[in-house]
């Protein structure tokens, strides 16, 4: 009975796993001789940051001479430039472009007038401003009256320098104001002589002419509606308006 007692203790540790020992883990292979050890893989990179694009530097301001649609610069002026249509003296059109162009120096002029009128509920509206050389030609054959037409065979219209414009009051809706005549009226009611105009529309031509002279302009005495700015520059015979 003793002996059979330390074998059926052992039989049954065999059989519970007691006593069974851990495999050791396969050993690590070591390179072989005069060969380096295997670098670690690398970590990957990060995502490389978008590079902004460069922001262009602001373009410059104009010059005084360079020519600009007046629009672009004059906020809330109105323009119907009569020459581009038929819906003038002549019946004809007389340039083929609908942008009213001025002088960069005279156009910021203009902008003060407006600025000024705007604030008492007005707009200007230009009827004509840059005038090319060959459209004073045309103007010239439809009426060769140097009162109301600048002979270019003798100089041009101050309109070919690019500080000229012919303008009238309207309110900030464009609706019209009574002025003492229409545009290109040969009648002595269009001179700056306003005792022979309705009390409103000679108001309105007064108020349009001080606005005018006070931001630099010269008033022309045969037109209530013609200004020029006292800044005078060449005769332009090469820009092109619009192009």
């Amino acid at each position: 009975m003793r002996f059979f007692l330390p074998l059926a203790l052992a039989l049954s540790l065999f059989l519970s796993g007691c006593g069974q020992r851990t495999a050791a883990p396969p050993p690590q292979m070591s390179p072989p001789a005069g060969e380096p050890a295997p670098l670690p893989e690398p970590a990957p990179l990060p995502e490389p940051e978008p590079v902004p694009e460069p922001v262009p530097p602001p373009d410059p301001p104009p010059s005084s001479a360079d020519f600009v649609p007046a629009a672009d610069f004059i906020p809330g002026i109105r323009v119907d430039l009569k020459y581009a249509g038929e819906d003038n003296f002549t019946g004809q059109v007389i340039y083929d472009f609908t942008e009213a162009y001025l002088r960069y120096g005279t156009a910021r002029k203009l902008a003060a007038a407006q600025e000024a009128l705007a604030a008492q509920g007005y707009s200007l509206l230009i009827w004509d401003a840059f005038r090319p050389t060959e459209a004073q030609f045309r103007l010239w054959e439809a009426c060769p009256d140097p009162v109301y037409v600048a002979n270019p065979e003798r100089g041009f219209s101050s309109h070919s320098r690019g500080n000229t414009v012919d303008v009238t009051l309207v309110l900030e809706d464009g609706s019209p104001v009574e002025m003492p005549t229409g545009f290109d009226d040969f009648s002595p009611q269009a001179d700056l002589d306003y005792s022979d105009v309705p009390e409103t529309a000679a108001a309105n031509a007064r108020l349009l002419e001080n606005t005018m002279a006070e931001q630099g302009f010269k008033p022309y005495a045969g037109e209530w509606w013609h200004f020029s700015d006292e800044d005078s520059y060449p005769v332009e015979a090469d820009f092109v308006p619009g192009k």
